[in-house]
C-alpha cells in the first residue's frame, strides 16, 4: 500500500475510533452548580427541595428551562410580566430578581443561588393533600402549577401553556 494510502485508512481508523468513544460516552458533566444535575430537582419531602439549586444569572444558564421557572416565580410573586417569562435571563429578570431578593433575601445581587431558589422554596405547596409538590403559590396573589415527575425532575407550564421540565442545559420556554 503507497504511503497515501495508509494516511488515508489510518484517518478512517482514527475518525470511527473517534466516533465510538464519542457515541459511548458518558453525557457532560451536569450544570447545576450545587447539586451537580442538569434539571431542578428534589427528592422524599419537596420543602427543601430547592435549597441546593443551580446559579441563574446573566452570564450562568441565561438561556435555560431553569431560567423559565424562575421567572414563574418572580411573576407569581408580582415582580415580572406575564409577557416577560421567555427562558432568557436579561436585564429585565436581573432587576425584577433584585427587587425579588430585597423583599424576601434581604441581600440582592440579582443572582438567583441556592439561597435565592432556597428562599422561593417555601412557596412550593401540596394543595391536594396527596403529599407531593403541585403549586407555587406566590406573594403577588398569583399561582401556577408545577410537579416533580417521576425522576424527581421539576416540571412546570410556559406561558403557552407547555409543560417543560426545568433543566439547566438547554431552552425550549420562549
Amino acid at each position: 500500500m503507497n504511503s497515501w494510502k495508509r494516511v488515508r485508512a489510518a484517518g478512517g481508523v482514527a475518525a470511527a475510533v473517534t466516533a465510538a468513544v464519542l457515541i459511548g460516552a458518558s453525557p457532560a458533566a451536569a450544570s447545576g452548580d450545587y447539586s451537580g444535575l442538569a434539571f431542578v430537582r428534589g427528592g422524599a419531602g419537596f420543602s427543601d427541595d430547592w435549597n441546593d439549586e443551580g446559579i441563574l444569572s446573566t452570564g450562568r444558564h441565561a438561556s435555560s428551562n431553569a431560567t423559565c421557572l424562575w421567572q414563574k416565580v418572580l411573576w407569581a410573586d408580582g415582580h415580572l410580566a406575564w409577557n416577560e417569562i421567555d427562558g432568557a435571563f436579561g436585564d429585565k429578570t436581573k432587576q425584577a430578581t433584585i427587587a425579588w431578593q430585597r423583599a424576601y433575601v434581604g441581600s440582592a445581587d440579582g443572582v438567583v443561588g441556592k439561597d435565592t431558589f432556597g428562599k422561593a422554596g417555601q412557596w412550593l405547596k401540596d394543595t391536594d393533600g396527596n403529599g407531593s409538590v403541585d403549586t407555587y403559590e406566590g406573594t403577588g396573589g398569583r399561582s401556577f402549577a408545577v410537579s416533580r415527575d417521576g425522576d424527581g425532575d421539576y416540571t412546570f407550564y410556559d406561558r403557552n401553556g407547555d409543560k417543560r421540565v426545568a433543566g439547566y442545559n438547554y431552552e425550549t420556554c420562549g
